[in-house]
């Protein structure tokens, strides 16, 4: 037997994976829906001002924003002059680089993003975490632990949802 068949996954296997994919998506969908209905925040605003909220002075190089959100840096670009046009944010050049951007979540996008993040936690807790025992969350813990190592995840930041 080849060493490619050997390595194909059982049916068994793509079952798991399957229902895996399948049920993140429909959570991470359900939460979106219902942070946009319940905030106007996309789940792509709510990443960002996250990220931004935390962030010393509430401003990140756009490089780094782009990188601690996991978006391409064309992405992010757009998606950033949406937010500009909405008062969430604003950009500035870097004062120590002239190719730079700095990204400073504005204090309507502050504002915004602490009222939208008590029905978001609220829908985390509903959605995810009322359907698991502590022991079925620690083995979620330890599985995402586990796939974060294989994909070399280890250093990076937590999802901060």
């Amino acid at each position: 037997m080849s060493e490619s068949a050997r390595r194909t996954p059982t049916r068994e296997q793509l079952r798991v994976w399957r229902n895996y994919i399948e049920t993140a998506e429909v959570l991470r969908t359900r939460l979106g829906s219902r942070l946009q209905a319940e905030s106007a925040l996309s789940s792509g605003d709510y990443q960002v001002l996250l990220a931004l909220t935390e962030a010393e002075g509430r401003t990140l190089r756009s490089s780094e924003l782009a990188g601690l959100v996991g978006w391409e840096r064309s992405r992010l670009s757009h998606h950033l002059g949406r937010m500009e046009k909405r008062g969430l944010i604003r950009r500035e050049a870097c004062s120590d680089d002239v190719h730079g951007v700095d990204v400073i979540a504005t204090e309507a996008g502050a504002t915004a993003f602490r009222a939208g993040s008590v029905p978001h936690l609220r829908a985390v807790r509903e959605l995810f975490l009322d359907a698991l025992t502590p022991a079925q969350l620690d083995a979620v813990d330890d599985l995402t632990g586990a796939l974060r190592r294989h994909l070399g995840l280890e250093a990076e930041g937590g999802g901060g949802s």
